[in-house]
């Protein structure tokens, strides 16, 4: 227990940005993401496996206050039977706007907000989050590679190299992807600290990989709609490019090559 709350107190300077200046470069390891590109979708499995890593291990401290939790079970994210979307809600107790009480959630609750007061909320972490840049801020790397958020995500939870150093009383964990080069939380993740039932590899990386594609459809639940929407969108201008200059050429057919005389 004491340690879930040290691990949230410090997470707000790691995930906020603050930095511990003593050196070091920043990492930020470009991750293949599934839903990357044009064309890319969320991984139904990896988002179940990222639920469940959230669900044990981040759940303690952060909330996701801006999720509703019968999102889970729409097509295109976690996509969990309701029945499941039922009994996931019943861990989580809410406060009745009507009595004030406390109840058992229902999927129409949002996910609870984060347990401690300085804990970040995690609803909009993977696009508050650039992981790539430019030269002098350019953002030329954004454009080839996005922004990043999920990359940084990652890169800071399997970024622990394993030192530590003592400052003003306080202990700092090295990690390749902070800027400064360390940070005030201890590592949250081990390998196996989860037990997948789909049976996937559970190290830190992979783990890591997991949650934080599932901060992004937390973030961005409407990435494949928009997608599709910005793909047909697209194709009709494309048509409507053709249709009109097929048009222009057959309005101007019977004047061209032809000489204009002036009476």
């Amino acid at each position: 227990m004491l340690r879930t709350i040290a691990i949230a107190a410090a997470s707000v300077l790691a995930l906020s940005g603050a930095a511990f200046a003593s050196g070091g470069e920043q990492h930020i390891e470009d991750v293949a993401f599934s839903f990357e590109g044009p064309f890319g979708t969320y991984d139904e499995h990896q988002l179940q496996r990222g639920l469940q890593v959230y669900t044990e291990v981040c759940a303690g401290c952060h909330g996701m206050k801006f999720v509703p939790i019968r999102s889970l079970s729409d097509e295109g994210g976690p996509h969990l039977p309701e029945d499941q979307v039922r009994a996931y809600a019943k861990q989580f107790t809410v406060a009745d706007k009507d009595t004030g009480e406390d109840r058992e959630a229902t999927p129409n609750d949002f996910f609870p907000h984060s347990a401690l007061a300085n804990a970040p909320d995690l609803s909009l972490m993977a696009k508050a989050r650039a992981g790539f840049h430019g030269p002098y801020g350019s953002g030329i790397n954004q454009f080839f590679k996005g922004i990043g958020g999920p990359e940084y995500i990652v890169s800071i939870l399997a970024g622990y190299t394993g030192h530590e150093v003592e400052q003003a009383g306080s202990t700092f964990y090295e990690n390749t992807a902070f800027p400064g080069g360390h940070i005030a939380m201890p590592p949250p993740l081990a390998d196996g600290q989860v037990t997948y039932a789909d049976g996937h590899d559970a190290s830190v990386h992979h783990m890591a990989e997991d949650v934080a594609a599932f901060l992004m459809w937390a973030a961005e639940p409407k990435m494949m709609a928009r997608k599709q929407a910005g793909f047909l969108g697209v194709l009709f201008l494309g048509l409507l490019t053709v249709l009109l200059y097929l048009t222009n050429k057959r309005i101007w057919a019977p004047y061209k090559g032809k000489k204009i005389t002036q009476g």
